[in-house]
Parts: C-alpha cells; sequence; structure tokens
C-alpha cells in the first residue's frame, strides 16, 4: 500500500464532502428563509455518515448549524 497516496485519496474526498455539503448547505437555507419556513434564528441540528464501502464502516457525526 502507497501510505502518500491513499492519504492524499482521503484528504480530497473529505475536501470535497466539505465544500460541497456546505454549497449545498447554504443554498437549501437561503430557500427556506426566502419561503417563510426558516426566521433565521433557528439552530438546525445535522447528521453527516460517511460510508466506506468494502470496509464496512459506517461513521455518523452529530452536530447543530447555528443560523444567529
Amino acid at each position: 500500500m502507497n501510505d502518500e497516496a491513499f492519504q492524499h485519496s482521503i484528504r480530497k474526498l473529505l475536501k470535497t464532502v466539505g465544500v460541497n455539503s456546505q454549497q449545498e448547505i447554504e443554498k437549501a437555507v437561503q430557500r427556506s428563509l426566502a419561503e417563510g419556513h426558516l426566521e433565521g434564528n433557528e439552530t438546525l441540528p445535522a447528521r453527516v455518515t460517511v460510508e466506506v464501502d468494502g470496509l464496512s464502516l459506517a461513521l455518523d457525526f452529530d452536530g447543530d448549524i447555528t443560523l444567529e
């Protein structure tokens, strides 16, 4: 196994997930604000699940997204 390639591929995946997730969450919040579904002062519970096929690995991370 090439540790450097392995580590690089993990970092690349996580960076892609982080950037794309943030953009999609921002769009969804703006849309919900515009439609009146959110007031802008909420705290939204969030969960991220990372699954790796071939390893039978599923990791859940919980947190909050605060709008104010």
